[in-house]
């Protein structure tokens, strides 16, 4: 992740995060759902990047057991813009799911958005997922299995006034999802893009009172998704839907049309 820099008509910076799954097989006080049996389990490997958010934190605490071996580097452990530190960091490293949720926001009109802001925006929200996926892609085909997730926005499909870098970006991530989905199924790697919809993280708490009930309002069931339900469906959806990819999913109540 880049720096915070202080821009003209442009608000600061602010990281992605996610929160539980329900249903009949899995209760939230008990933790994630157990996955599926294997006679002979086997070690996995999650690489998450932005795990220092509100989602990044809950999906650690998802995935965390004896068979899940996390790194969830921070922006200063694995800035996702640099082309070269991201292939030094995935070089040998074996990766069974990759979380690409490292992701800023420069919110302004395009009229009054600096070029600068729009570059980072589009670097550490499309390019970083990117260049992790392309990184990690190559182990993945030489085991034969992997899965990839993309956070993506509501922003993506419904952009609001003045979040013109951030909607362009998330929205470019669909098109990456199902691209790589149609062209890696055969080597047996899964790619979803996850809409976790608006969370109290620290991502969102500059929200104006006024606009969080604007958004509020939008929502059918009349509540917010947390980060710990998003996790949990993340979590259900490796470990349990097996035959799914190239989907977008939407986990709010707010109306995609």
């Amino acid at each position: 992740m880049t720096s915070t820099k202080s821009l003209p008509a442009a608000a600061a910076p602010r990281q992605h995060g996610a929160d539980e799954l329900s249903g009949p097989h899995f209760n939230p006080t008990d933790g994630p759902p157990a996955p599926p049996f294997q006679e002979h389990p086997r070690m996995n490997y999650l690489v998450l990047t932005g795990g220092n958010g509100g989602l990044g934190r809950a999906l650690v605490s998802a995935f965390q057991g004896p068979l899940w071996q996390i790194a969830a580097p921070d922006h200063h452990a694995l800035d996702v813009t640099d082309t070269a530190a991201v292939r030094a960091y995935f070089l040998g490293r074996e990766v069974d799911l990759l979380i690409c949720a490292a992701g800023v926001t420069r919110d302004a009109p395009l009229v009054r958005l600096e070029v600068c802001a729009w570059e980072e925006v589009i670097a550490v929200n499309l390019g970083g997922a990117a260049a992790c996926a392309a990184a990690a892609l190559p182990g993945m085909q030489e085991r034969g299995r992997g899965h990839l997730m993309f956070l993506s926005s509501f922003s993506a499909l419904h952009p609001p006034p003045g979040q013109v870098a951030y909607a362009t970006a998330k929205a470019a991530l669909l098109g990456l999802t199902q691209e790589l989905a149609q062209r890696h199924g055969r080597h047996g790697i899964r790619v979803n893009a996850i809409l976790p919809g608006f969370l109290d993280t620290p991502m969102t708490r500059n929200v104006t009172a006024k606009r969080r009930a604007q958004i509020l309002a939008e929502h059918k069931l009349g509540a917010f998704n947390t980060p710990a339900a998003a996790a949990g469906f993340m979590y259900h959806l490796h470990h349990h839907l097996p035959h799914t990819s190239g989907q977008v999913f939407q986990l709010d109540s707010r109306l995609g049309t």
